[in-house]
């Protein structure tokens, strides 16, 4: 599976932005999928991802109610709606493939990364 992510910049605190991954390949239809991000010195973190044949996404605990994730099937298309952006969410953000066992810890498959940064 390969993986194009889109839709990062500079925004201010309280903004909102939407990236874009555009996953690719004879599986891309069949996979989960899902985002994760790397704030400066921290490791890569799980943030929210859903996976083939479900009908909702999975969120972690520091984003659920402000992104929102969505997938477009037929387009093998999924965003990330990034809603009352904080500092604390800047950060590189990776669109990732997998497996259902697989996407919230271990994906496959990793995206380039597109950079976030909130300033105040």
């Amino acid at each position: 599976v390969q993986l194009q992510a889109s839709g990062g910049g500079l925004v201010q605190a309280g903004d909102s932005l939407r990236l874009t991954c555009q996953a690719s390949g004879p599986t891309a239809g069949r996979s989960s999928l899902g985002w994760y991000r790397r704030i400066a010195g921290k490791e890569r973190e799980f943030i929210a991802a859903i996976p083939w044949g479900a009908d909702r996404p999975w969120y972690s605990d520091s984003v659920r109610g402000r992104f929102t994730m969505s997938r477009d099937n037929p387009k093998n298309t999924i965003d990330l709606q990034l809603n009352n952006l904080k500092r604390e969410d800047t950060a590189i953000y990776y669109c990732a493939a997998g497996s259902a066992m697989t996407i919230t810890k271990r994906p496959q498959y990793w995206g380039q990364g597109t950079q976030v940064t909130v300033s105040s």
